[in-house]
């Protein structure tokens, strides 16, 4: 019996009809080696270790088999992307399989690099196993430190051979999210009234119920009422990225989940030596997408999202909706800043205090992640984390004031320590690790993969054995920047 017989399916995007993607099925890998699989996320599928280690569950995920009542297609979108509107896009290489549906709700199933599609424009389909081991490890650190994200479940290679810059090896991740719908999606429809209301109805019939019903409220309060939800989501989640230091690298409206999830790992960082322009993507040579232009990149996306919706809403609610952004990203970094560093509520002069701190970060080159977690020792010993700054007078005066500002706390300081360690991970996916991982993966050894997907389970944690996961990168492994090609 086939253990995948026993999952239970649904299609709800599959039933928006034929307008919103295409049926076809994926063009899979040839002699497919299953690499690696997220049993965690697995056991929260459904689906056990035995079935996962099964030809049955290789079919699948190598492309080469549909799900048992499966109903495979290919999403059609579009999109602004580096600023620019781009036209229609869509799923050039991915098939999204059907959702199983779980004890917390559908979670959609989506094959990365499983083929062409009606949407590859110059495409080939396929993405190579380079791209598909850092999206595999990106979106499980990404889950791990508690910010929100798509996730993946397997990870499949093939000797299939791949033309890019060189020439690489085929890989297929299977990629879970409870929806795969993004702002493009939106942008695709704005000037088709008919089409624009069936995917906002959908939207928020299976992810944002809370926003009504079209039965009670109109189509205008309804776009208000989940763009409202969008807005908060999606200050949020950048909040989150710019308090880890993670650099997305390409923030097109086609790369935007309209859920507020991470998504699209394709060049990014998470940066080691601090500045504040830092962009990990070498085709973005105007900074666009640099660390400190992301949260406004946000905005402006949103902005579009808002803009599809005009022949539905007047523009003054939407403005008005939008005007909520900045207070839910400031709510939300302030919140991650006060844990980061260590004190029991914020003061108005701590802003002050943590502009300076970015600034000392930049103007040193200090690791991002070693300088906050080492913070947390800096009462009993000051010294590792001085080193990071070269002892500089400007890191001593900086030290003092933050020092002056941390005896404001009412807790002890052995709460401020748990709690700066419980909010500053120890360890991240720096590039020159996600390096090494693919190095193994592409000669065979799966051990590097597997002893930091475990190791990055538990990233606040400190792991025996694991000292030289949490150290930068030495001069010869420092990764400046990616390409886009996957």
């Amino acid at each position: 019996m086939n253990c995948l017989d026993t999952v239970s399916l649904s299609h709800s995007f599959a039933d928006l009809g034929p307008q919103f993607s295409t049926r076809l099925t994926p063009q899979g890998l040839n002699e497919p080696r299953l690499l690696h699989v997220n049993q965690s996320l697995a056991h929260r599928l459904g689906l056990s270790a035995e079935c996962t280690q099964s030809a049955e569950f290789l079919a699948v995920v190598s492309g080469n088999q549909a799900l048992p009542q499966g109903q495979t297609l290919a999403a059609v979108y579009s999109g602004h992307q580096f600023g620019h509107w781009a036209g229609q896009l869509g799923d050039g290489r991915a098939h999204l399989l059907g959702a199983i549906e779980t004890t917390t709700g559908p979670e959609e199933l989506q094959l990365k690099g499983s083929g062409l599609t009606p949407y590859s424009r110059m495409g080939d389909g396929r993405a190579v196993l380079r791209s598909s081991v850092r999206e595999y490890l990106a979106s499980h650190a990404m889950k791990a430190l508690g910010i929100p994200t798509t996730e993946a479940l397997s990870l499949v290679a093939s000797e299939d051979k791949v033309y890019r810059e060189t020439i690489e090896t085929a890989a297929i991740v299977c990629r879970v999210a409870p929806s795969f719908v993004r702002f493009g999606s939106f942008e695709h429809w704005a000037n088709k009234p008919e089409q624009l209301k069936q995917l906002l109805h959908y939207v928020i019939k299976h992810f944002y119920p809370e926003c009504g019903s079209p039965i009670l409220q109109t189509d205008a309060e309804l776009v208000q009422q989940m763009l409202r939800q969008v807005v908060r989501r999606s200050a949020q989640m950048v909040a989150h990225w710019q308090t880890v230091g993670f650099c997305h690298g390409v923030m097109n409206t086609d790369n935007m989940s309209i859920l507020g999830l991470s998504i699209d790992y394709g060049p990014y960082a998470f940066m080691d030596s601090f500045a504040i322009n830092s962009t990990p993507n070498t085709t973005d040579s105007g900074g666009r997408y640099a660390w400190f232009r992301q949260p406004s990149v946000v905005h402006w996306n949103l902005a579009r999202l808002a803009s599809c919706f005009l022949d539905i809403c007047k523009e003054d609610p939407l403005q008005e909706v939008l005007a909520h952004y900045e207070k839910d990203y400031l709510a939300q970094y302030h919140w991650n800043m006060r844990q980061k560093m260590g004190w029991d509520q914020w003061l108005e002069t701590d802003s002050t205090l943590v502009n300076e701190w970015w600034q000392l970060l930049h103007d040193h080159g200090a690791d991002f992640s070693l300088s906050f977690r080492l913070l947390a020792q800096v009462t009993t010993e000051t010294q590792s984390w001085l080193s990071l700054f070269n002892h500089s007078e400007a890191a001593q005066n900086w030290l003092q004031r933050y020092l002056e500002r941390t005896k404001q706390n009412k807790q002890k300081n052995e709460a401020r320590v748990a709690q700066m360690n419980r909010h500053n991970p120890l360890y991240v996916l720096r590039n020159h690790l996600a390096q090494q991982a693919i190095e193994g993966a592409q000669q065979g050894n799966m051990e590097p993969l597997e002893r930091l997907f475990r190791v990055l389970t538990t990233p606040y944690d400190e792991q025996t054995g694991a000292e030289d996961l949490a150290l930068p990168p030495t001069p010869e492994q420092r990764i400046a920047a990616l390409s886009c090609s996957s």
